[in-house]
């Protein structure tokens, strides 16, 4: 049984799968394919059942009803022969049925024409022609739109009879398919209106959220609105931003803070240090003292995160030219490249550090380094390859903890605090990136930014 139903279960994934892959990504179009495909659905059905029960019965008794007035004019010209001229039967046969009948020679009926592909008429008049009269005859159902011309084999003539074609066929179906495909898209247009109305909001949310994400301020048209339930999502996605960013502003204000605090405290280990006579003293506290300045100015940077600057228009081409600059001014052979557009929007400060804080550290352990940033479809790829000693790949992500000091793999120097990648990665991930370290084709390590721009 469990055979049969993963034989089963197989293909049906299989043909769920290909479905999902060409169905479309959005909201909108989904939600239109909701509404549309139902209606074409119910439109099919609707359709079918009318042409295949009422248009075919209305047809199949109109046909009948000009069967047997043909019949019964068969049977008068053939019971009553003493009318030579079959006057009285072709003038009884236009004004009492409205048909319009002839005598003919009695030559043969000619060749069948080819039917049309579609065609109820032909098919339902020559069952009930061949089931009420059952003599040989010959229909033409195209050839003049309004009269249907049927020829039956008599004995010695042929009899021709010219029907107008709703006698025998019901003639005004298309009024119905009109009206059925005119109301639906009247009704379709109406629906994408009110949609589009409710989706608006929806996508706006999307946004808001992206631009949080990417670390810029919300659209200055978005506010809550639409449907009660998209309302609330817009007002708690608003709170929360709220909430985040007084957290934010609470922390940085605390440390700042401290931060002061501290710094008295240190002015007064500097101001009683310079007092000293003892030299030797004075030297291993005052490098304690320098230390811990240091690390108190990188505890700080790690928290403020460059939250509250706001975002603008920044040069590529300058961020690299500084740069090499730098790297060139510590005896560092520097490449760098640049593809696509220079200007990208971002928070220019915070950003200008995350590069340096990745540069900083390739400048220190490598002799050569190379950049590369591609700008393209939306996206900023920032590769730094470097020929230094590289990271093993088991602590790759351990060096993005704050405060972790990879003493073994690097030399670091006394005075680092083990927060640059952790910041950088901080203010990568607060414009919607990332920061990826990989071997590098220098021999090296590798670390590849990539940015939303």
């Amino acid at each position: 049984m469990r055979r049969i139903l993963r034989a089963i279960s197989f293909p049906t994934r299989r043909l769920t799968g290909r479905l999902t892959e060409h169905m479309p990504r959005g909201l909108y179009a989904r939600s239109l394919i909701i509404i549309i495909a139902p209606m074409v659905l119910l439109q099919s059905v609707v359709a079918f059942v009318f042409m295949e029960r009422h248009w075919q019965t209305v047809t199949q008794r109109l046909s009948t009803a000009v069967t047997r007035d043909i019949a019964a004019l068969i049977d008068i010209i053939e019971t009553y022969p003493h009318d030579a001229d079959y006057s009285q039967v072709v003038q009884l046969a236009n004004q009492r049925l409205a048909l319009n009948i002839a005598i003919l020679p009695p030559d043969p009926l000619p060749a069948p024409a080819p039917k049309p592909f579609f065609s109820i008429l032909d098919r339902i008049l020559s069952e009930e022609i061949t089931k009420r009269i059952g003599r040989p005859f010959w229909i033409d159902t195209v050839g003049n739109s309004k009269l249907v011309e049927i020829r039956i084999q008599l004995d010695g003539k042929v009899l021709r009879v010219l029907a107008r074609r709703s006698q025998a066929y019901a003639s005004n179906t298309h009024i119905f398919l009109l009206w059925m495909v005119g109301t639906s898209l009247v009704l379709l247009f109406i629906a994408i209106l009110f949609l589009r109305n409710q989706i608006r909001p929806i996508q706006k949310l999307a946004e808001a959220a992206e631009s949080f994400g990417k670390g810029r301020p919300l659209p200055v048209d978005f506010r809550p609105r639409g449907a009660i339930e998209v309302r609330r999502a817009s007002l708690a996605f608003i709170q929360m931003r709220e909430r985040i960013e007084k957290q934010i502003e609470q922390r940085t204000t605390m440390l700042s803070g401290v931060s002061h605090d501290l710094r008295t405290i240190l002015t007064r280990f500097k101001l009683q240090l310079a007092l000293s006579k003892d030299s030797k003293l004075n030297e291993a506290l005052g490098k304690d003292v320098d230390d811990m300045q240091s690390m108190l100015e990188g505890y700080l940077s790690f928290a403020k995160g460059e939250a509250r600057e706001e975002t603008g228009e920044l040069n590529l081409q300058e961020v690299l030219g500084q740069i090499t600059a730098d790297g060139r001014l510590a005896g560092k052979k520097v490449k760098t490249s640049l593809f696509g557009r220079p200007d990208i929007v971002v928070r220019p400060g915070a950003f200008r550090r995350l590069v340096t804080n990745l540069t900083s550290n390739a400048f220190r352990y490598a002799d050569r380094v190379e950049i590369v940033a591609r700008n393209a479809k939306g996206w900023l790829t920032l590769t730094i390859d470097d020929d230094g000693p590289g990271i093993p790949t088991n602590r790759r992500e351990d060096v993005f903890r704050p405060f972790y000091r990879l003493d073994e793999a690097r030399n670091l120097n006394e005075s680092g605090t083990g927060l640059g990648l952790s910041i950088a990665r901080d203010i990568a991930r607060s414009h919607g990136g990332d920061i990826v370290l990989d071997d590098s084709p220098m021999g090296g390590l590798r670390a590849e930014l990539r940015l939303p721009v």
